[in-house]
């Protein structure tokens, strides 16, 4: 299993940016997909989830700003970051677990001005 993250970049304060993750491999119809952030110094944290059927949870700190999503393929998730802030500047990463394991992504950094 391989997970490919993509879509980080530069943005000012108050601004979007969308990430994506798309997975391929020997995935399970029964997963959970989930982003993660580590900021500058600091540890990893896991901001949002997604299960294959659809059940969402997020991290207070993004709660009502981000949300995630899947593709029509199902093996393709995305975070749509609104409202951003310097404090979500972060590696961002996904991951996935199914029965066979956990399997992550490289990471893509989100730099956000003030």
């Amino acid at each position: 299993v391989q997970l490919q993250a993509c879509g980080g970049g530069l943005v000012q304060a108050g601004g979007s940016l969308q990430l994506s993750c798309a997975a391929s491999g020997n995935i399970n119809s029964m997963n959970v997909m989930e982003w993660y952030r580590q900021p500058p110094g600091k540890g990893r944290e896991l901001i949002a989830d997604l299960t294959s059927g659809g059940n969402s949870k997020y991290a207070n700190s993004v709660e009502g700003r981000f949300t995630v999503s899947r593709g029509e393929h199902r093996n393709t998730m995305y975070l749509q970051m609104n409202s951003l802030k310097p404090d979500d500047t972060a590696v961002y990463y996904c991951k996935l677990r199914q029965v066979s394991g956990q399997y992550w992504g490289q990471g893509t950094l989100v730099t956000v001005s003030s």
